[in-house]
Protein backbone atom coordinates (compact mmCIF):
# COMPACT_ATOMS: atom_id res chain seq x y z
CA UNK A 1 0.00 0.00 0.00
CA UNK A 2 2.18 2.85 -1.25
CA UNK A 3 -0.24 5.13 -3.06
CA UNK A 4 0.96 8.64 -2.25
CA UNK A 5 -1.39 11.54 -1.68
CA UNK A 6 1.35 14.16 -1.68
CA UNK A 7 1.33 17.23 -3.90
CA UNK A 8 2.99 16.76 -7.26
CA UNK A 9 3.93 20.45 -7.35
CA UNK A 10 3.00 22.06 -4.00
CA UNK A 11 4.85 25.30 -4.74
CA UNK A 12 2.48 26.07 -7.62
CA UNK A 13 -0.55 24.43 -5.96
CA UNK A 14 -0.63 21.61 -8.51
CA UNK A 15 -2.20 18.48 -7.01
CA UNK A 16 -2.72 14.93 -8.17
CA UNK A 17 -6.09 14.41 -9.81
CA UNK A 18 -8.90 14.26 -7.25
CA UNK A 19 -7.17 16.20 -4.45
CA UNK A 20 -7.42 19.82 -3.32
CA UNK A 21 -6.14 22.51 -0.98
CA UNK A 22 -8.18 23.21 2.17
CA UNK A 23 -7.44 26.17 4.48
CA UNK A 24 -4.12 26.85 2.76
CA UNK A 25 -2.82 23.32 3.43
CA UNK A 26 -2.41 20.52 0.97
CA UNK A 27 -4.75 17.66 1.88
CA UNK A 28 -1.85 15.27 1.47
CA UNK A 29 -0.74 12.23 3.33
CA UNK A 30 -0.35 8.50 3.05
CA UNK A 31 0.20 5.57 5.36
CA UNK A 32 3.01 3.03 5.07
CA UNK A 33 4.37 0.01 6.87
CA UNK A 34 7.98 -0.72 7.72
CA UNK A 35 9.19 -4.09 6.47
CA UNK A 36 11.78 -4.47 9.21
CA UNK A 37 9.55 -3.88 12.27
CA UNK A 38 6.01 -4.05 10.95
CA UNK A 39 5.20 -0.63 12.47
CA UNK A 40 2.98 1.79 10.55
CA UNK A 41 3.67 5.46 9.91
CA UNK A 42 2.24 8.49 8.11
CA UNK A 43 4.04 10.44 5.40
CA UNK A 44 3.00 14.10 5.25
CA UNK A 45 4.19 16.98 3.07
CA UNK A 46 4.87 20.20 5.01
CA UNK A 47 4.37 23.26 2.82
CA UNK A 48 6.17 25.57 5.27
CA UNK A 49 9.48 23.72 5.20
CA UNK A 50 8.79 22.17 1.78
CA UNK A 51 9.80 18.82 3.20
CA UNK A 52 8.13 15.46 3.56
CA UNK A 53 8.01 14.22 7.15
CA UNK A 54 7.39 10.79 8.60
CA UNK A 55 5.26 10.42 11.70
CA UNK A 56 5.78 7.22 13.65
CA UNK A 57 3.79 7.84 16.84
CA UNK A 58 0.17 8.26 17.80
CA UNK A 59 -0.50 9.64 21.31
CA UNK A 60 3.12 8.98 22.20
CA UNK A 61 3.07 5.31 21.17
CA UNK A 62 4.41 3.57 18.10
CA UNK A 63 1.75 2.65 15.54
CA UNK A 64 1.32 -1.12 15.21
CA UNK A 65 -2.09 -1.30 13.56
CA UNK A 66 -3.26 -0.08 10.17
CA UNK A 67 -6.49 1.38 11.53
CA UNK A 68 -4.49 3.48 14.02
CA UNK A 69 -2.41 4.93 11.16
CA UNK A 70 -5.59 5.71 9.22
CA UNK A 71 -7.08 7.34 12.29
CA UNK A 72 -4.02 9.56 12.70
CA UNK A 73 -4.07 10.56 9.04
CA UNK A 74 -7.80 11.33 9.26
CA UNK A 75 -7.28 13.54 12.33
CA UNK A 76 -4.50 15.46 10.59
CA UNK A 77 -6.63 16.06 7.53
CA UNK A 78 -9.56 17.02 9.76
CA UNK A 79 -7.37 19.57 11.55
CA UNK A 80 -6.52 21.09 8.17
CA UNK A 81 -10.22 21.45 7.35
CA UNK A 82 -10.93 23.03 10.76
CA UNK A 83 -8.06 25.49 10.42
CA UNK A 84 -6.30 24.17 13.55
CA UNK A 85 -3.51 22.18 11.91
CA UNK A 86 -0.07 22.51 13.51
CA UNK A 87 2.49 19.97 12.34
CA UNK A 88 4.46 20.12 15.60
CA UNK A 89 1.55 18.42 17.36
CA UNK A 90 2.36 15.22 15.52
CA UNK A 91 6.13 15.37 15.04
CA UNK A 92 7.21 16.07 18.63
CA UNK A 93 8.35 13.16 20.77
CA UNK A 94 4.99 12.15 22.15
CA UNK A 95 1.65 13.59 21.17
CA UNK A 96 1.11 16.73 23.19
CA UNK A 97 1.49 20.22 21.76
CA UNK A 98 0.67 21.84 25.11
CA UNK A 99 4.07 22.14 26.79
CA UNK A 100 6.00 23.69 23.85
CA UNK A 101 3.33 26.35 23.40
CA UNK A 102 3.20 26.89 27.17
CA UNK A 103 6.93 27.60 27.26
CA UNK A 104 6.66 29.86 24.23
CA UNK A 105 3.80 31.79 25.84
CA UNK A 106 5.75 32.37 29.06
CA UNK A 107 8.67 33.85 27.09
CA UNK A 108 6.44 36.08 24.94
CA UNK A 109 4.29 37.33 27.79
CA UNK A 110 7.17 38.33 30.09
CA UNK A 111 7.45 41.89 28.76
CA UNK A 112 3.71 42.52 29.11
CA UNK A 113 3.25 41.58 32.77
CA UNK A 114 4.77 42.71 36.06
CA UNK A 115 7.86 40.95 37.43
CA UNK A 116 5.83 39.51 40.31
CA UNK A 117 3.18 38.11 37.97
CA UNK A 118 5.86 36.59 35.74
CA UNK A 119 7.53 35.01 38.76
CA UNK A 120 4.19 33.54 39.82
CA UNK A 121 3.39 32.20 36.34
CA UNK A 122 6.85 30.62 36.08
CA UNK A 123 6.38 28.88 39.42
CA UNK A 124 2.85 27.64 38.58
CA UNK A 125 4.02 26.23 35.24
CA UNK A 126 7.10 24.54 36.66
CA UNK A 127 5.51 23.06 39.78
CA UNK A 128 1.94 22.30 38.70
CA UNK A 129 0.95 22.73 35.04
CA UNK A 130 3.87 21.05 33.25
CA UNK A 131 4.03 18.03 35.61
CA UNK A 132 0.31 17.38 35.07
CA UNK A 133 0.44 17.44 31.27
CA UNK A 134 3.71 15.50 31.14
CA UNK A 135 1.85 12.64 32.80
CA UNK A 136 -0.84 12.88 30.12
CA UNK A 137 1.05 13.02 26.80
CA UNK A 138 -2.08 11.95 24.92
CA UNK A 139 -3.77 15.30 25.60
CA UNK A 140 -3.79 18.08 23.01
CA UNK A 141 -4.81 21.69 23.40
CA UNK A 142 -8.33 21.13 22.13
CA UNK A 143 -8.70 18.29 24.66
CA UNK A 144 -8.46 20.76 27.54
CA UNK A 145 -12.11 21.10 28.45
CA UNK A 146 -14.05 21.46 31.69
CA UNK A 147 -13.53 17.82 32.72
CA UNK A 148 -9.74 18.05 32.29
CA UNK A 149 -9.61 21.44 34.02
CA UNK A 150 -11.66 20.13 36.94
CA UNK A 151 -9.41 17.07 37.28
CA UNK A 152 -6.34 19.32 37.21
CA UNK A 153 -7.80 21.71 39.80
CA UNK A 154 -8.82 18.91 42.16
CA UNK A 155 -5.31 17.47 42.02
CA UNK A 156 -3.63 20.69 43.15
CA UNK A 157 -2.27 20.33 46.68
CA UNK A 158 -2.77 24.00 47.46
CA UNK A 159 -4.97 26.27 49.52
CA UNK A 160 -8.10 27.59 47.69
CA UNK A 161 -6.46 30.93 46.82
CA UNK A 162 -3.38 29.11 45.52
CA UNK A 163 -5.56 26.88 43.32
CA UNK A 164 -7.33 29.93 41.92
CA UNK A 165 -4.02 31.61 41.07
CA UNK A 166 -2.79 28.54 39.17
CA UNK A 167 -6.08 28.35 37.26
CA UNK A 168 -5.82 32.07 36.40
CA UNK A 169 -2.41 31.31 34.89
CA UNK A 170 -3.84 28.42 32.85
CA UNK A 171 -6.73 30.63 31.72
CA UNK A 172 -4.28 33.31 30.51
CA UNK A 173 -2.36 30.65 28.58
CA UNK A 174 -5.45 29.24 26.91
CA UNK A 175 -6.58 32.74 25.98
CA UNK A 176 -3.22 33.16 24.25
CA UNK A 177 -3.76 29.82 22.48
CA UNK A 178 -7.18 30.95 21.27
CA UNK A 179 -5.90 34.29 19.96
CA UNK A 180 -3.07 32.38 18.26
CA UNK A 181 -5.76 30.22 16.58
CA UNK A 182 -4.42 27.04 18.20
CA UNK A 183 -7.87 26.36 19.64
CA UNK A 184 -11.24 27.40 18.27
CA UNK A 185 -12.82 28.57 21.54
CA UNK A 186 -12.02 29.03 25.22
CA UNK A 187 -13.08 26.06 27.36
CA UNK A 188 -15.36 26.54 30.36
CA UNK A 189 -13.53 26.74 33.67
CA UNK A 190 -14.75 25.49 37.08
CA UNK A 191 -16.99 28.05 38.77
CA UNK A 192 -15.59 30.02 41.68
CA UNK A 193 -17.57 28.09 44.27
CA UNK A 194 -15.63 24.99 43.26
CA UNK A 195 -12.51 26.48 44.83
CA UNK A 196 -14.24 26.78 48.23
CA UNK A 197 -12.90 30.29 48.70
CA UNK A 198 -13.65 32.12 51.92
CA UNK A 199 -13.64 35.90 51.96
CA UNK A 200 -10.99 36.95 54.49
CA UNK A 201 -12.36 39.01 57.32
CA UNK A 202 -10.96 42.51 57.42
CA UNK A 203 -8.76 43.00 60.47
CA UNK A 204 -8.48 46.61 61.62
CA UNK A 205 -7.77 48.86 64.59
CA UNK A 206 -9.67 51.87 65.93
CA UNK A 207 -7.80 55.12 65.30
CA UNK A 208 -6.69 55.56 68.92
CA UNK A 209 -4.90 52.20 68.93
CA UNK A 210 -3.48 52.79 65.45
CA UNK A 211 -2.04 56.16 66.52
CA UNK A 212 -0.52 54.52 69.58
CA UNK A 213 1.48 52.23 67.28
CA UNK A 214 2.57 55.14 65.09
CA UNK A 215 3.88 56.95 68.18
CA UNK A 216 6.24 54.03 68.81
CA UNK A 217 7.85 54.32 65.36
CA UNK A 218 11.28 56.04 65.36
CA UNK A 219 11.17 59.68 64.27
CA UNK A 220 13.22 59.20 61.09
CA UNK A 221 10.73 56.61 59.79
CA UNK A 222 7.47 58.32 60.74
CA UNK A 223 6.86 60.16 57.40
CA UNK A 224 6.22 57.08 55.23
CA UNK A 225 3.96 55.47 57.86
CA UNK A 226 1.87 58.61 58.33
CA UNK A 227 1.66 58.96 54.55
CA UNK A 228 0.13 55.45 54.41
CA UNK A 229 -2.30 56.27 57.22
CA UNK A 230 -3.52 59.58 55.84
CA UNK A 231 -3.62 58.79 52.12
CA UNK A 232 -4.87 55.16 52.11
CA UNK A 233 -2.28 53.90 49.62
CA UNK A 234 -0.49 50.57 49.28
CA UNK A 235 2.99 50.29 50.88
CA UNK A 236 4.49 49.44 47.46
CA UNK A 237 3.17 52.74 46.06
CA UNK A 238 4.71 54.72 48.91
CA UNK A 239 8.07 52.99 48.49
CA UNK A 240 8.11 53.74 44.74
CA UNK A 241 6.95 57.37 45.11
CA UNK A 242 9.47 59.81 43.65
CA UNK A 243 10.11 63.46 44.42
CA UNK A 244 8.86 64.43 40.98
CA UNK A 245 5.51 62.82 41.85
CA UNK A 246 4.72 65.56 44.37
CA UNK A 247 3.50 68.95 43.18
CA UNK A 248 4.48 71.44 45.92
CA UNK A 249 2.34 74.23 44.49
CA UNK A 250 -0.88 72.19 44.25
CA UNK A 251 -0.01 69.94 47.23
CA UNK A 252 -0.88 66.85 45.22
CA UNK A 253 0.71 63.39 44.92
CA UNK A 254 0.60 61.49 41.63
CA UNK A 255 0.58 57.74 42.31
CA UNK A 256 1.85 56.11 39.14
CA UNK A 257 4.47 53.59 40.29
CA UNK A 258 4.74 50.49 42.43
CA UNK A 259 7.10 47.69 43.46
CA UNK A 260 6.89 44.26 41.84
CA UNK A 261 9.23 41.44 42.83
CA UNK A 262 11.52 44.04 44.46
CA UNK A 263 11.68 46.13 41.29
CA UNK A 264 10.26 49.62 40.71
CA UNK A 265 7.73 49.57 37.88
CA UNK A 266 6.03 52.52 36.21
CA UNK A 267 2.48 51.36 36.87
CA UNK A 268 0.27 50.70 39.85
CA UNK A 269 -1.28 47.34 40.70
CA UNK A 270 -4.49 48.23 38.84
CA UNK A 271 -2.72 50.13 36.08
CA UNK A 272 -4.51 53.35 37.04
CA UNK A 273 -2.86 56.69 37.83
CA UNK A 274 -4.18 58.24 41.05
CA UNK A 275 -4.10 61.93 41.93
CA UNK A 276 -4.14 62.24 45.71
CA UNK A 277 -4.34 65.59 47.54
CA UNK A 278 -1.89 65.95 50.38
CA UNK A 279 -3.65 65.83 53.76
CA UNK A 280 -2.91 68.96 55.79
CA UNK A 281 -1.83 66.99 58.86
CA UNK A 282 0.85 65.34 56.74
CA UNK A 283 2.44 68.56 55.47
CA UNK A 284 4.97 68.84 58.37
CA UNK A 285 6.37 65.44 57.39
CA UNK A 286 7.03 66.65 53.83
CA UNK A 287 9.64 69.12 55.01
CA UNK A 288 11.33 66.38 57.03
CA UNK A 289 11.75 64.22 53.93
CA UNK A 290 12.79 67.03 51.62
CA UNK A 291 15.40 68.30 54.07
CA UNK A 292 17.06 64.89 54.46
CA UNK A 293 20.72 64.85 53.53
CA UNK A 294 20.26 61.73 51.39
CA UNK A 295 20.34 62.58 47.68
CA UNK A 296 17.73 60.39 46.03
CA UNK A 297 15.04 60.38 43.39
CA UNK A 298 12.67 58.72 45.85
CA UNK A 299 10.40 60.73 48.12
CA UNK A 300 10.82 58.46 51.17
CA UNK A 301 14.33 57.27 51.97
CA UNK A 302 15.95 55.11 54.61
CA UNK A 303 19.62 55.48 55.56
CA UNK A 304 20.05 51.76 56.28
CA UNK A 305 18.49 50.63 52.99
CA UNK A 306 20.67 48.82 50.44
CA UNK A 307 18.32 49.61 47.58
CA UNK A 308 19.23 52.09 44.87
CA UNK A 309 18.40 55.62 46.03
CA UNK A 310 18.04 54.34 49.61
CA UNK A 311 14.37 53.59 49.03
CA UNK A 312 12.43 51.57 51.58
CA UNK A 313 11.77 47.85 51.07
CA UNK A 314 8.94 45.63 52.29
CA UNK A 315 11.23 43.93 54.77
CA UNK A 316 12.36 47.25 56.28
CA UNK A 317 8.81 48.59 56.63
CA UNK A 318 7.53 45.32 58.09
CA UNK A 319 10.35 45.13 60.63
CA UNK A 320 9.80 48.72 61.83
CA UNK A 321 6.03 48.17 62.05
CA UNK A 322 6.38 44.86 63.88
CA UNK A 323 8.70 46.39 66.49
CA UNK A 324 6.31 49.31 67.03
CA UNK A 325 3.38 46.92 67.45
CA UNK A 326 5.33 44.95 70.04
CA UNK A 327 5.99 48.09 72.08
CA UNK A 328 2.33 49.13 71.77
CA UNK A 329 1.03 45.69 72.76
CA UNK A 330 -0.67 45.07 69.39
CA UNK A 331 -0.50 42.19 66.94
CA UNK A 332 -1.51 43.22 63.42
CA UNK A 333 0.26 43.18 60.06
CA UNK A 334 1.39 46.31 58.23
CA UNK A 335 -1.32 46.35 55.54
CA UNK A 336 -4.15 45.68 58.01
CA UNK A 337 -2.82 48.13 60.55
CA UNK A 338 -2.60 51.00 58.05
CA UNK A 339 -4.75 50.83 54.90
CA UNK A 340 -7.42 48.45 56.20
CA UNK A 341 -7.60 50.24 59.53
CA UNK A 342 -7.79 53.74 58.05
CA UNK A 343 -10.48 52.73 55.53
CA UNK A 344 -12.53 51.00 58.22
CA UNK A 345 -12.18 53.98 60.53
CA UNK A 346 -13.65 56.33 57.91
CA UNK A 347 -16.82 54.24 57.74
CA UNK A 348 -17.18 52.82 61.23
CA UNK A 349 -15.85 55.73 63.32
CA UNK A 350 -16.14 58.84 61.15
CA UNK A 351 -19.45 58.08 59.48
CA UNK A 352 -18.46 58.23 55.80
CA UNK A 353 -20.71 56.48 53.31
CA UNK A 354 -19.49 53.70 51.02
CA UNK A 355 -19.57 56.02 48.01
CA UNK A 356 -17.52 58.65 49.87
CA UNK A 357 -14.93 56.05 50.83
CA UNK A 358 -14.82 54.91 47.21
CA UNK A 359 -14.12 58.49 46.16
CA UNK A 360 -11.16 59.02 48.48
CA UNK A 361 -9.60 55.60 47.83
CA UNK A 362 -10.08 55.70 44.04
CA UNK A 363 -11.54 52.20 43.98
CA UNK A 364 -13.04 51.40 40.57
CA UNK A 365 -15.97 49.44 42.00
CA UNK A 366 -18.20 50.14 44.97
CA UNK A 367 -18.11 46.42 45.86
CA UNK A 368 -14.40 46.79 46.63
CA UNK A 369 -15.03 49.15 49.57
CA UNK A 370 -18.02 47.32 51.01
CA UNK A 371 -15.79 45.00 53.00
CA UNK A 372 -14.73 48.06 55.03
CA UNK A 373 -18.34 49.11 55.58
CA UNK A 374 -19.34 46.23 57.82
CA UNK A 375 -20.08 48.32 60.87
CA UNK A 376 -19.15 46.95 64.25
CA UNK A 377 -21.74 46.13 66.96
CA UNK A 378 -20.89 49.29 68.87
CA UNK A 379 -21.52 51.50 65.83
CA UNK A 380 -24.75 49.66 65.02
CA UNK A 381 -25.93 50.19 68.60
CA UNK A 382 -25.22 53.94 68.33
CA UNK A 383 -27.18 54.22 65.10
CA UNK A 384 -30.10 52.19 66.45
CA UNK A 385 -30.30 54.15 69.68
CA UNK A 386 -30.07 57.44 67.81
CA UNK A 387 -33.06 56.40 65.71
CA UNK A 388 -34.95 55.18 68.79
CA UNK A 389 -34.39 58.46 70.67
CA UNK A 390 -35.76 60.41 67.75
CA UNK A 391 -38.87 58.25 67.62
CA UNK A 392 -39.42 58.45 71.42
CA UNK A 393 -39.25 62.26 71.32
CA UNK A 394 -41.77 62.25 68.48
CA UNK A 395 -44.12 59.95 70.40
CA UNK A 396 -43.86 62.12 73.52
CA UNK A 397 -44.81 65.20 71.52
CA UNK A 398 -47.75 63.33 69.98
CA UNK A 399 -48.98 62.25 73.44
CA UNK A 400 -48.76 65.80 74.81
CA UNK A 401 -50.73 67.15 71.91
Amino acid sequence: MRKSLTCSDPENNILPTGYKFVGGECMSGSIHRRKDSGAWFVIWYDRKTKKTVKIYRYKGEKIWKKRTALKLLGQMQGAVENGTFVLERYTKQGWTNIIPLLENWLINTKKNITPATYKGYKSYIKNHIKPYFKKKPELMLHDIQLDILTDFMNGLQLQPKGKLNVMYCLHAFLDYAKRSRRIVAMPSFPKKQAYQLEKPKIKWLPEARQLNILKKIPKEHKPIFYFLKYHLRRPAEAMALKREDYDREKHVFTICRSISDRQVINKTKTGEIHTIPCVKDFEPFIDIEIEKAIISEFFFTCLSSRNKGKRYSHSILSRIWKNACKRAGEDIDLYSGLKHSSCSQFVNEKGLSESELQMITDHARLESVRRYAKTEVKRKKELLEKKCITEVDFIKKEVKN
